[in-house]
């Protein structure tokens, strides 16, 4: 499989969730069957069906992550220059409204675009790959096509 690339944060996020959910959360789950089961009849015990929910949930997440973590590869964004890739944050104009956003590209798993960690293979994400400062650049959004302006790219 294809390595996913991620920033030092993103991997540690991820790893403390793994973790939180290995060494907090699946033995609480454990305790928490146990101790519905005895409270008797399994048929008809609401607390046991959803804790067993829960504990598929959680082993289902601690498979997802660490398989994601085992593919990880972390990018330095500080060991970067030049044109904009992976681990660059962007700072860009929309040439329309004169609005300025500042965006890191980064790996899919750690992206929230309302803390401007932008996704890689978003539609912004993918017309900024390459470019320079000064650059313009057309996107096709949701909303209709955008123009932007890379004002800074940086490697922080």
């Amino acid at each position: 499989m294809d390595k996913i690339l991620m920033t030092r944060e993103g991997h540690t996020a991820l790893s403390a969730e793994l973790k939180q959910l290995k060494s907090i959360e699946r033995p609480a789950i454990i305790k928490a069957i146990a101790e519905a089961r005895e409270l008797g009849d399994l048929s008809e015990n609401a607390e046991y069906h959803s804790a067993r929910e829960k504990q598929s949930f959680i082993e289902g997440r601690i498979k997802e992550l660490e398989s994601i973590i085992s593919l990880s590869e972390v990018v330095d964004p500080k060991s970067l220059s030049g044109a904009v890739k992976f681990g660059a944050t962007v700072t860009i104009v929309d040439e329309d409204t004169d609005e300025e956003k500042t965006y890191q590209i980064v790996g899919e798993y750690e992206a929230d675009i309302e803390r401007g960690l932008l996704n890689i293979k978003s539609p912004i994400a993918r017309a900024l790959i390459g470019k320079e400062e000064g650059d313009s650049v057309e996107v096709r959004t949701p909303g209709g096509d955008k123009s932007y302006e890379i004002l800074k790219i940086e490697y922080i």
